[in-house]
């Protein structure tokens, strides 16, 4: 989990947290924390933040340098949430570690991205 002072991990889920995912008019935005350069790519889980909010913890193979790192983040959780790569884009953050992610579609994203976390074990 994350050792950096900006994120501490958390232990579980409790069902009163908030999920780093917001919607506005153009789709869903989700908070990521990327991590390039891990030894396998995968999704950590969700994390707080020292400020209160909320991220999901993402890490992948790829080297933070032109764009990779953020294609690599992208085609993963295209696959994990089953949508095409082209709905997913970096909103802020393309050269930080912190992103904001904006999942282009209706509505039901929220909905789908809500079900997939209770998915998870993490």
């Amino acid at each position: 989990m994350c050792c950096s002072p900006c994120c501490k991990a958390i232990a579980g889920s409790s069902g009163r947290r908030s999920l780093p995912f917001t919607t506005n008019s153009k789709g869903t935005l989700i908070a990521v924390r990327l991590r390039p350069g891990a030894a396998a790519n995968r999704i950590d889980g969700v994390q707080d933040r020292v400020d209160g909010s909320r991220c999901l913890v993402v890490r992948v193979t790829a080297a933070p340098e032109k764009g990779k790192a953020n294609q690599a983040m992208i085609k993963l959780l295209a696959k994990a949430w089953g949508v095409p790569r082209s709905s997913l884009s970096v909103m802020a953050g393309t050269k930080d570690r912190n992103k904001t992610i904006l999942l282009e579609n209706d509505k039901s994203d929220l909905s789908m991205l809500r079900a997939w976390r209770a998915a998870q074990s993490f």
